[in-house]
């Protein structure tokens, strides 16, 4: 677990209704580190915020936790739970 993926949990949980509803997933490519933060669809909306302020702040904490100079961090945003399978 990355510290990028800490940060963007921390952050979601604290802005959802329903905490246990967040669902945040990580993988890393090459140069990429891919931060996925699935939600309900109430709080997905406090996720990405008016005008996407919110979700792009999000995205630079994440990128700043991270600390690698090196390497690139995505956050996307996803409408409900992650199912495994």
């Amino acid at each position: 677990m990355s510290r990028a993926r800490d940060v963007v949990e921390v952050i979601a949980r604290e802005l959802a209704d329903r905490a246990e509803d967040i669902s945040v997933t990580e993988r890393d490519g090459q140069e990429t580190t891919h931060v996925e933060l699935s939600t309900a669809g109430q709080d997905l909306g406090r996720m990405i915020g008016r005008q996407g302020r919110t979700a792009a702040s999000i995205r630079v904490l994440a990128g700043l936790g991270a600390g690698l100079r090196d390497r690139r961090v995505v956050v996307d945003f996803v409408d409900g739970p992650q199912r495994a399978g």
